[in-house]
């Protein structure tokens, strides 16, 4: 990684996949930063059904972090983002606000870890889509990924595997782009 470039990594996948998990210890391990999962804080606080309103602000909350995280030398780790967020629209409210495919389009992520629905899921209140719509999302996901040929890697396995599988998918990225 150049000294001056921050090196950016999506974390991405259906629910229950273990991202909020490997973006810390990602982070840990390369001494970076998580941009944290905002929509889960958000909802958490909600006393009522969430809105298209709500999952719009979502969203802009989700761009403007993207847009305002400038830490050069640095690895910044999004704990999801725009994709899972635009996919949500599709999925609830079967329409998507125009804005986030052109800043989807916009974005520039050096790695994508898409996260295989390979954990139990874990009902918390929050999340609402186990079984096989996990794998459906991560259908979709993929698809999204492969419309804006960003480089990606899918990431599987428990606990210090997944981190290890991660880790070497991050390290095969650097080494590859040094070459």
């Amino acid at each position: 990684m150049k000294v001056s470039s921050m090196f950016r990594v999506l974390i991405t996948g259906p629910e229950s996949t273990g991202k909020s998990e490997l973006s810390q210890a990602l982070a840990q391990h390369y001494k970076g930063v998580v941009i944290p999962e905002y929509a889960r804080e958000y909802v958490e606080k909600l006393r009522r059904s969430c809105t298209y309103e709500d999952v719009e602000h979502i969203a802009r909350w989700q761009q403007h972090s993207y847009i305002h995280t400038q830490r050069p030398g640095t690895y910044v780790f999004f704990d999801t983002w725009l994709i899972i967020t635009r996919v949500w629209f599709e999925v609830v409210f079967k329409k998507v606000p125009a804005w986030i495919d052109e800043q989807i389009n916009q974005a520039d992520f050096d790695l994508v870890l898409l996260c295989k629905p390979d954990l139990p899921w874990v009902s918390d209140g929050i999340r609402e889509n186990g079984g096989e719509m996990r794998n459906i999302l991560l259908e979709r996901y993929q698809q999204l990924i492969h419309k804006r040929a960003w480089k990606y890697a899918t990431i599987s396995g428990e606990g210090e595997k997944r981190l290890n599988n991660a880790i070497q998918m991050i390290d095969k990225h650097l080494n590859h782009d040094k070459t």
